[in-house]
């Protein structure tokens, strides 16, 4: 889909699955690093080679030194320190954006973004142009190289992609009589309310409600799944119609009537993973790394082998993902940047891919991997994930996302502490203000 690059300044419409892109992962800081980006790859310095800092956030999975570990086997010359930042997504971002401000003094060479971050990070001149000549991209994921893309220049490789999962008790759905998970919100409501005259005491469903990047994904997946959308063809907030507010009434619903913890409002990725292991819940949405920790029998998880995934549930059927998932970019500033480019060609090659979904579940974006007959053996939600992340929608794709986030999350969490504790702001006015901040944005 062509694009004006006044419109790819503000706001880039819900796009089609070819230029499909979004992020997974802000802080009141809404303006990134100043600067004029250099505009083409061939500008850049690609034959300086040295030692660099690879900048992500925490590594909960603990597999990531070994992976640079072997790299720094293999180039004693070239060795790659991590650089762990929050596990908090808009508190990376923000790292980011203060270490790019510091220009010539920023120690960040190789940087893990949130796939939305990449056309961000680039207008403003915190990533390098990478020469498309030098990389293999058509085995990837298409939606993950859109993500990589800022007006069709290359910015980043695609590291990991993501799409939503619906975790749910398999066991105690059997037990009820229930032989399948549920494609709706009400078939899922009555699978617990199934499950629950058996298991008094456990609740329904969570997801990530705390006020962060992860309520801006749950809440783009209620309003698409219910029919609705963030923007319509041409650009234009369409977050307070009808169809859009089924979803976010939907939602509030759920917190009021007790289908969602109130706790759930504090929920980021991590607390509500760790509700779900801990047995405290029926239904959970996440990302397909919660598969390998869920299913650890090492004492850390109460329900390994006791659940299943599938897709989330909508208001009439299957619910729409938002497409999640990680690039990995060269700083603009760093000094060595011929190792930085190869380090992340390396670490993304499918051999790395294929080990890195084995260890840690983490999705890849090379789309063989999702019908090899070896790795669906092991994992064989893969193919659910692949389903998920083909139909995912994107959040907007934004220069200024920063703003546009903020104003999402705001709205969101208003309408969601109405539902739950009666506070906060009635849904419809939290979305007729959202679609007028929005629409400010868009001018």
């Amino acid at each position: 889909m062509a694009i004006s690059r006044k419109a790819g300044r503000v706001l880039v419409a819900a796009l089609s699955v070819s230029v499909l892109a979004t992020l997974a992962a802000c802080s009141s800081t809404t303006s990134a690093a100043t600067g004029d980006n250099k505009g083409t790859a061939a500008a850049e310095e690609w034959s300086q080679k040295g030692p660099i800092n690879y900048v992500q956030g925490k590594d909960t999975s603990g597999y990531v030194q070994s992976v640079i570990d072997k790299w720094n086997s293999s180039h004693p010359n070239e060795k790659v320190t991590l650089v762990e930042l929050s596990d908090n997504a808009d508190q990376q971002r923000q790292a980011m954006i203060n270490n790019a401000q510091t220009k010539g003094g920023s120690n960040y060479d190789v940087l893990s973004v949130d796939i939305v971050w990449t056309s961000e990070f680039a207008a403003n001149g915190m990533l390098a142009e990478l020469p498309k000549d030098q990389m293999d991209l058509d085995k990837y994921l298409p939606a993950a190289v859109d993500g990589s893309t800022y007006f069709n220049k290359l910015f980043a490789m695609p590291s990991t992609s993501d799409g939503a999962l619906l975790y749910y008790r398999k066991d105690l759905l059997e037990a009820a009589g229930i032989s399948q998970a549920p494609t709706t919100w009400d078939e899922m409501v009555s699978a617990c309310k199934a499950v629950q005259e058996k298991n008094p005491g456990i609740d329904c469903y969570g997801g990530q409600f705390q006020k962060y990047e992860g309520l801006t994904c749950n809440i783009a997946e209620w309003i698409n799944s219910a029919g609705g959308q963030f923007l319509d063809d041409a650009g234009q907030p369409q977050v307070n119609s009808p169809e859009a507010m089924k979803g976010v009434n939907g939602l509030v619903g759920f917190f009021k009537d007790g289908t969602i913890p109130k706790e759930a409002t504090t929920w980021q990725e991590e607390q509500s993973r760790q509700a779900f292991q801990d047995g405290k819940l029926v239904f959970l949405r996440n990302w397909p790394y919660v598969w390998s920790l869920a299913n650890k029998t090492d004492g850390s998880s109460r329900i390994a082998g006791k659940f299943d995934v599938a897709p989330i549930p909508g208001l009439a059927g299957p619910g729409v993902s938002t497409l999640g998932g990680h690039n990995m970019g060269v700083s603009e500033f760093s000094k060595n940047k011929g190792t930085a480019l190869e380090f992340i060609k390396w670490w993304n090659s499918e051999d790395n891919q294929r080990a890195n979904l084995v260890k840690t579940s983490n999705a890849p974006t090379v789309v063989s991997l999702y019908s090899d007959p070896e790795l669906v053996k092991k994992f064989p939600y893969l193919p659910t994930l692949y389903a998920s992340i083909k139909n995912a929608k994107p959040r907007p794709k934004v220069v200024n996302y920063g703003d546009a986030t903020l104003a999402i999350q705001d709205a969101a969490y208003a309408a969601i502490q109405y539902g739950a504790t009666g506070s906060g702001t009635d849904p419809q006015t939290a979305f007729d203000n959202l679609q007028a901040k929005l629409t400010e944005l868009v001018k």
